[in-house]
């Protein structure tokens, strides 16, 4: 299993929601540069990076920031927040970042989506983010009435590879993910499943590993020292 450290950035910033509230903003660090670094010499395979400013706006807002990251690190990066457009896409991949995240989008905009997997296959990923199992968009402000598992099975249709599931009501808590929902999820398709929101525990990282999970995206647990990354790591290899 991938373990994704994460780093949200707003106003160029490395900052942490509760929730998704960003009324509730915790700075981190002021360099998401050196926090990348800080990664990559602990050793992830891949980082995790949102735009929360995209989010909200449907624009790369920090893209000066993210082409740094990108352009330093010698892991892929990864990408999410507003991208909703070929152009936001484009101007991503041509800093260097390896796969990029729809999110809103996916639901919204379909045919989006479709000539960005025509485009660039599987180097485009979908975040499905739900509150009380129903998919949330616009930087989880609005909720609609799309059961996260019906999302889930037509991207899986539309061609999609991977998916981010992330339980709103989990993140930035450190209450544990949402297993129930996780386990639903990955019976129903047959993709990629990265999990995220509410880790705060090796034994959180146990779990999810021994579903045979693709990847977990982890970040407040990380800042708080929960745990290590490197102890992190090694429970996915046992």
């Amino acid at each position: 299993m991938v373990i994704f450290p994460a780093i949200d950035l707003k106003n160029g910033r490395c900052v942490r929601l509760y929730q998704g509230q960003f009324q509730q903003e915790t700075v981190v660090n002021e360099n998401p540069l050196e926090q990348a670094v800080v990664f990559e010499k602990l050793g992830a395979k891949a980082l995790h990076l949102v735009d929360l400013d995209g989010a909200l706006d449907g624009t790369p807002t920090n893209l000066p920031v993210i082409r740094q990251i990108a352009s330093k690190l010698n892991i892929p990066v990864q990408v999410g927040g507003g991208i909703r457009s070929m152009e936001t896409i484009e101007a991503l991949l041509s800093v260097g970042v390896a796969r990029v995240i729809i999110g809103t989008a996916a639901l919204l905009n379909p045919a989006f989506l479709q000539e960005a997997l025509e485009k660039h296959g599987d180097r485009i990923i979908v975040g499905i983010d739900a509150k009380d199992e129903y998919v949330a968009t616009r930087g989880w402000l609005d909720v609609s009435d799309v059961h996260y598992i019906e999302l889930a099975k037509k991207m899986e249709e539309m061609g999609v590879k991977t998916i981010i599931f992330t339980d709103i009501s989990r993140d930035g808590t450190l209450t544990g993910p949402n297993l129930e929902q996780l386990a639903a999820l990955q019976a129903a398709v047959g993709v990629d499943i990265v999990a995220s929101g509410g880790v705060s525990s090796l034994e959180d990282i146990s779990k999810l590993n021994d579903m045979n999970l693709y990847g977990v995206i982890t970040g407040k647990a990380l800042y708080e020292g929960k745990f290590a990354l490197e102890e992190a790591l090694q429970v996915t290899v046992c």
